[in-house]
């Protein structure tokens, strides 16, 4: 067998090369980009759309979200006093839609638990239901906080690790913003995932004029999927949030704004906090891209 093959490659291995140029660096945004041509090219390809094409593109949005974008705000949070007689802590987890209540002891930002329905009706059928020798310090698990910029891919891998449902979610001076949950990484790929327990979302009215009165607290996020606006939450994460951001001052009541295609007016303010805004949409909007508005 002729090795001049061989030795004519080894003669092109062993000469002198151009210096390498330094890789360059890409975009930061170069790999969504190239994923959702992918996805667009295979949606053409195999005719995906709907639901499908909806939890693909919420897979993708995982990656640019964080959990302050999600989260249940705190001032809409559930949650149960520590003090309180052991018969009211009892009545008020029975009538929680929620499995999960953070505790609290002194005031609500000091957290000091997190009770579990399931744990509670053991800690009583092992006390043979006597509700006054009930102690919820002792049953309640240890709080789990996050970072409120902690990436959703990052928290959703967090969750499946610690196999933990349930985190609490502080800024960066320790405060606590919110909670989030593995169900709400999961409606941010599937859509709402509603059950018997559910309340319906009761944060916004339409009048009869087409204004919208909102409560200060109401979350962005949740405003655009019940109205189907596209109001943006990057910069705040309340509907009050959002108008402070904007005027750059804590408004008074009375006082109105415009900006993104609405009007907003303050209708009542405790404090320092906007607590009642009318919103009036200036024209036809186009819902923002979220899965459940594709």
């Amino acid at each position: 067998m002729s090795r001049a093959p061989a030795l004519h490659g080894l003669g092109r291995w062993l000469k002198p090369r151009p210096p390498a140029r330094p890789p360059q660096p890409a975009p930061a945004d170069e790999p969504a980009d190239e994923l959702r041509l992918a996805l667009d090219a295979l949606r053409r390809a195999a005719g995906i759309a709907g639901d499908d094409l909806a939890m693909i593109e919420g897979l993708l949005n995982l990656r640019e979200l964080e959990v302050s974008d999600i989260m249940v705000h705190r001032t809409k949070m559930a949650t149960l006093d520590a003090g309180q007689p052991p018969a009211d802590i009892v009545r008020e987890v029975l009538a929680s839609p929620h499995t999960r209540l953070p505790l609290w002891r002194d005031t609500p930002d000091n957290i000091v638990g997190v009770l579990h329905a399931k744990d509670l009706l053991r800690e009583l059928q092992a006390l043979g239901n006597e509700i006054d020798r009930l102690d919820v310090g002792t049953i309640a698990r240890p709080p789990w906080f996050v970072p409120d910029v902690t990436l959703l891919t990052d928290q959703l891998k967090a969750f499946r690790r610690r196999k933990q449902h349930f985190a609490l979610v502080v800024d960066e001076y320790g405060e606590v913003m919110g909670l989030v949950t593995l169900e709400d990484i999961l409606e941010e790929i599937v859509g709402d995932i509603s059950d018997e327990h559910d309340k319906a979302f009761t944060g916004a009215r339409r009048h009869p004029d087409g204004s919208v009165s909102v409560e200060g607290s109401v979350p962005i996020r949740d405003l655009n999927r019940a109205m189907g606006w596209g109001l943006p939450d990057e910069e705040a994460t309340t509907v009050a949030g959002l108008v402070i951001h904007e005027a750059r001052i804590i408004p008074e009541p009375g006082q109105a704004f415009i900006f993104h295609g609405f009007r907003f007016q303050v209708m009542r303010k405790q404090r320092n906090r906007v607590t009642l805004l009318r919103v009036v949409p200036l024209r036809a909007t186009r819902p923002r891209q979220t899965p459940e508005a594709r």
